[in-house]
């Protein structure tokens, strides 16, 4: 199991557009997360800095092959036209990345 975590983000005006779709995510879309090999996901919300900041646990053996399963599937794609509007891409992100991916530097089970 791979712990992942991002950021991205929100536009201000967008923030109850946002939690309102989070509220009601589609049933094909939760489907497609858990075939993608991702598990334990939770977005928390940063006000007034409006920062989104993601994290999974990736239990799979090829995170690319099961990031592009997600990225080719027409309900993911679907829902993805609705919440990108409402985020902000970080000047950090890479060339293609959406939500920034974080580098782990502790982690508590591991000093246990």
């Amino acid at each position: 199991m791979q712990k992942m975590a991002m950021v991205v983000g929100i536009h201000a005006e967008k923030i109850a557009e946002y939690k309102q779709l989070h509220a009601e995510v589609w049933p094909e879309v939760l489907a497609r997360i858990r075939q993608s090999n991702i598990r334990n996901y939770a977005i928390f919300l940063r006000e007034p800095e409006n920062l989104l900041f993601g994290y999974w646990e990736y239990v799979g053996h090829d995170f690319a092959a099961d990031m592009a399963a997600m990225a080719a599937d027409p309900a993911t794609q679907r829902w993805w036209a609705l919440t990108a509007p409402c985020q902000a891409r970080l000047s950090s992100a890479r060339d293609g990345e959406q939500w920034a991916m974080m580098e782990q530097v502790f982690n508590f089970d591991a000093q246990a």
